[in-house]
């Protein structure tokens, strides 16, 4: 047996008390014939096993467990999961506790995000200063900003090489750890990319084209793509930056996007992809990856977890905002305290997409932020009004839903009036997202 293996399992010790648990993951390795090594706060059980030939088993292949109980190790653990299938690898952390566990499907993220980056930094100056502090940097993703394309958007994409060394990155660059041209970063998991079925995507006849000048308008863009042959572009839809040209033949899409990638219109270098459609069912839910409170759901009517019927819509006094002289707490349940603004306090400018929805408390961040996480058209808001038997004016939104991708528009309306605009506004929301 080698010495780190027997290192790792004798040093356990520390962590359990008694020699009985270091024999007991001695047995273990002895009898599966798996290494076990310590390092970086967590304990690695085999990868690969014993005999095993060819690459890793690919990304899906991994589920995520929490609230493992302090005092159970792999000898305990590993006869549990291997009723499921043969073990690649165990990765063990040593600070979990609790007393009943969860199993969810790892994402197995790659992908981190650095936020509050100097805005005159270029792609090889952060790629060089992440290489310096962490392993297993692939690549770095760099967007410029919309005005000036000379300069970057505050914020970088970083890839590693896998799932384990992005999360052993993220441990290391903990804000106040690390500071880059003497700045303090922002760390956390990248938004993991959204999948589509291959099927679907055999479909796809619009292109998603990124990096536009603002200044560039929705004509250039049509001509540009209708160089290389002309009369195949049906129409493009531009927003700030970026935009979808939709094609009326999807091999003319394909066609358009090998030949205009990294083309330069109006001083800009494009990135054109293939546009990704969206699935508008049950996507609410899954965008804000379960973080909707359960008083949010009963706010919004999603379905009722244990019988599966519809609770119907709260009324407008159950809103997050004070309706009728009512308050109650809106989704999600927010910190609301106020803190002092100490002199010589450094503030960041940042932009609100980069947050997470624990930031916002209103229905109406909520679409906004939904729409532009799925590149959509921002929600457009119609007034109307009525007047109640008692002379009050009463007041209800429409709200427009545009899907750019897939060229869908799709109304929302309430059927609830409001005395005041942002009682009926934050109503509409709430509707708006429980019908997406």
């Amino acid at each position: 047996m080698h010495e780190e293996n027997k290192a790792a399992a004798n040093g356990c010790g520390k962590i359990r008390s008694g020699a009985q648990n270091g024999a007991a993951l001695l047995a273990l390795m002895e009898k599966t014939g798996y290494s076990m090594v310590q390092q970086n706060g967590q304990r690695k059980f085999g990868g690969p096993p014993p005999g095993w030939e060819g690459p890793p088993p690919p990304r899906g292949c991994e589920v995520f467990v929490g609230k493992i109980p302090r005092d159970m190790y792999e000898d305990e653990l590993v006869p549990v999961f291997e009723r499921a299938g043969k073990i690649y690898e165990l990765r063990l952390m040593m600070e979990f506790s609790g007393k009943f566990i969860g199993v969810c499907v790892s994402l197995d993220n790659c992908r981190l995000f650095i936020g509050a980056i100097p805005k005159d930094k270029k792609k090889e100056e952060i790629l060089n200063e992440m290489k310096k502090v962490t392993e297993g940097v692939v690549d770095v993703i760099v967007y410029p900003n919309a005005n000036d394309k000379t300069k970057n958007r505050g914020f970088a994409f970083v890839e590693y090489e896998s799932h384990r060394a992005a999360a052993m990155a993220r441990r290391r660059l903990i804000p106040g750890t690390f500071q880059p041209w003497g700045h303090t970063i922002q760390v956390d998991w990248a938004d993991p990319e959204k999948v589509v079925d291959e099927e679907t995507m055999q479909r796809v006849k619009v292109l998603y084209v990124r990096n536009l000048m603002i200044s560039t308008t929705e004509d250039k863009i049509k001509a540009e793509f209708n160089k290389f042959k002309p009369g195949v572009v049906e129409r493009v839809k531009k927003l700030r930056d970026y935009a979808f040209v939709h094609f009326f033949h999807r091999e003319d899409a394909v066609a358009a996007m090998s030949v205009m990638n990294g083309k330069c219109i109006d001083g800009a270098s494009i990135e054109v992809t293939l546009a990704k459609p969206v699935n508008k069912e049950g996507s609410w839910k899954q965008h804000f990856n379960g973080q909707i409170s359960p008083s949010s759901e009963n706010l919004l009517g999603f379905p009722n977890k244990e019988d599966g019927t519809q609770k119907s819509l709260a009324k407008p006094a159950s809103l997050s905002v004070r309706l009728n002289g009512q308050h109650s707490p809106g989704p999600p349940e927010v910190e609301r305290s106020t803190y002092p603004i100490f002199p010589g306090i450094k503030l960041t400018p940042i932009s609100m997409y980069s947050l997470k929805l624990s930031h916002f408390s209103s229905a109406v961040m909520h679409l906004d932020y939904f729409c532009h996480k799925n590149s959509w058209a921002p929600p457009e808001y119609c007034l109307y009004s009525t007047t109640s038997q008692d002379g009050k004016i009463l007041l209800v939104y429409k709200v427009l839903i545009s899907s750019i991708a897939d060229d869908s528009q799709t109304y929302f309306m309430p059927e609830k009036l409001c005395t005041t605009v942002e009682d009926a506004k934050e109503l509409a929301a709430q509707f708006t997202l429980l019908h997406l």
